[in-house]
């Protein structure tokens, strides 16, 4: 009787155990939870003043290692490992898990690798598990479809404001480089600052840095330096920000919207088809 009342127990919480670890949305629970403990363990006044709570946040961060190692081996074992692979949610989890591992064996003290940035990194790729957010998001095939379709349609576009970013940081490269090597020393931190002028932020405080420059280095021809910084400038941003951004934007935000398009054409048309026939009855009456 005993061992009966001890293998139905042994059953039961085996049935308890899948329940919670097959259920997704359970699971998305606990990787947001991981997630906020992460979020918690870079705050470096925690680790300076309250030593004890960190090692509880690391300690329980481990145990998501755990949790989810587990919940890997309950579901290929529910599944089976082919079945359980061809899903491609399952599969990244079990990725996450593999590379989430070796920071589990190091903090059990399996491992004697001195060097503890690289298993820190590791923890960071279990936040890509949040991305099984997108399950649970309404009509996410059709928004991933419309993603897609922008995509397509931007890319000649954004390849143009590639080559002109590319052109233009040339050009302020070999005008402002030696005045303001900040910004332009070079044709990578150049492109940096030009892009940067293409999402139109800050963009008027580069030529008041380049006349303050120039007014120091000579005096006598700034005013000429400054008028053609401002034009040259105003020109990045007319061609690059106004007119390139918000055509890419533009056509982007047109191809993701195409299918609610179709459907409001879809519904105009049967609504005219409606009245067109009830047009023709009227008449033949």
């Amino acid at each position: 009787m005993g061992s009966f009342s001890g293998s139905f127990c042994k059953i039961d919480n085996l049935s308890v155990l899948k329940k919670y670890f097959l259920d997704e949305q359970q699971m998305l629970l606990a990787t947001v939870v991981n997630a906020a403990i992460i979020f918690l363990l870079y705050f470096p006044e925690i680790y300076e003043n309250a030593f004890v709570f960190y090692q509880t946040l690391d300690f329980v961060d481990h145990l998501y290692v755990l949790i989810f190692a587990v919940e890997a081996i309950v579901k290929i074992k529910h599944y089976g490992f082919k079945r359980y692979c061809k899903n491609r949610w399952n599969f990244f989890d079990f990725l996450i898990v593999v590379v989430s591992l070796p920071g589990l064996f190091h903090y059990l003290g399996y491992s004697n690798v001195m060097d503890t940035s690289i298993f820190q990194l590791l923890r960071l790729f279990r936040l890509a598990r949040l991305i099984r957010f997108l399950k649970f998001i309404p009509n996410v095939k059709m928004i991933m479809a419309g993603l897609k379709r922008a995509m397509r349609a931007s890319v000649f576009v954004l390849v143009v404001l590639v080559f002109l970013n590319f052109i233009l940081a040339l050009f302020a490269c070999h005008f402002y480089g030696e005045l303001v090597p900040d910004y332009f020393g070079n044709p990578m931190i150049s492109s940096y600052y030009i892009f940067q002028m293409f999402t139109v932020e800050g963009w008027n405080e580069i030529p008041i840095v380049i006349a303050e420059a120039a007014e120091k280095a000579d005096p006598d021809n700034a005013l000429f330096v400054i008028v053609c910084a401002r034009i040259f400038f105003i020109f990045v941003v007319l061609t690059g920000g106004i007119f390139g951004m918000s055509l890419a934007n533009a056509i982007f935000v047109d191809e993701m919207t195409m299918d609610n398009n179709r459907k409001l054409e879809a519904k105009v048309d049967q609504v005219q088809k409606q009245l067109a026939e009830l047009k023709k009855m009227l008449e033949d009456k």
